[in-house]
């Protein structure tokens, strides 16, 4: 019996750890790119995200910036990111910004492949985001890119599509923007 109830409640707890895992499939002009969203770790974080693709907010959107050693010739630190947001058309319709979840309590690092809210101050996240080329620590809570050192709010992975990421992180831009944006045709949940 206790060995039943163990393994009942081993069942319980992966059914809910996988259901704090959501995947989201982002189709754009040149590919696709699935993310695991992690609501456990960063609930406030993947929460926003998440309500701005069930609301559809992404469909038109864009990647419009890339961040390469190349194109930061005024920051000391320098990161490797590709940037991308909701359609220009929706943001007035954006949710009130989110209060910033630090990498120091979700444990989620800005390694490669994460992704992260774009934010000016703390607090002020609302529907862009980024993903990480390479790791970029200096992300994180404590890091230096930014001088408040409050970091960025990462929320999950790209599990596929890495190639697609690259891709648009080499087109041509012009500091930093892209010459052509990549087109977000939708962000769905699968």
């Amino acid at each position: 019996m206790k060995l039943l109830l163990t393994l009942f409640f081993a069942i319980a707890l992966w059914g809910c750890q996988s259901s704090s895992l959501q995947h989201v499939l982002i189709e754009t002009d040149v590919g696709n790119i699935v993310l695991e969203i992690d609501s456990e770790a960063a609930p406030i974080t993947a929460s926003n995200f998440l309500r701005y693709v069930d609301g559809d907010f992404y469909r038109g959107g864009s990647f419009y910036r890339t961040v390469r050693m190349d194109n930061q010739p005024d920051n000391d630190i320098r990161i490797e990111v590709i940037q991308g947001g909701a359609n220009a058309n929706r943001e007035e319709d954006s949710f009130e910004p989110i209060v910033l979840e630090r990498t120091n309590i979700t444990g989620i690092s800005h390694r490669d492949g994460v992704i992260s809210m774009a934010r000016g101050g703390a607090d002020t996240a609302t529907h862009s985001f980024f993903i990480c080329i390479g790791d970029q620590l200096s992300l994180d809570y404590g890091g230096m890119r930014n001088p408040d050192g409050q970091g960025f709010a990462a929320f999950g992975r790209v599990i596929e599509g890495m190639e697609i990421v690259r891709e648009i992180q080499s087109a041509e831009d012009r500091s930093q923007t892209l010459v052509i944006p990549v087109l977000i045709r939708k962000i769905t949940r699968i």
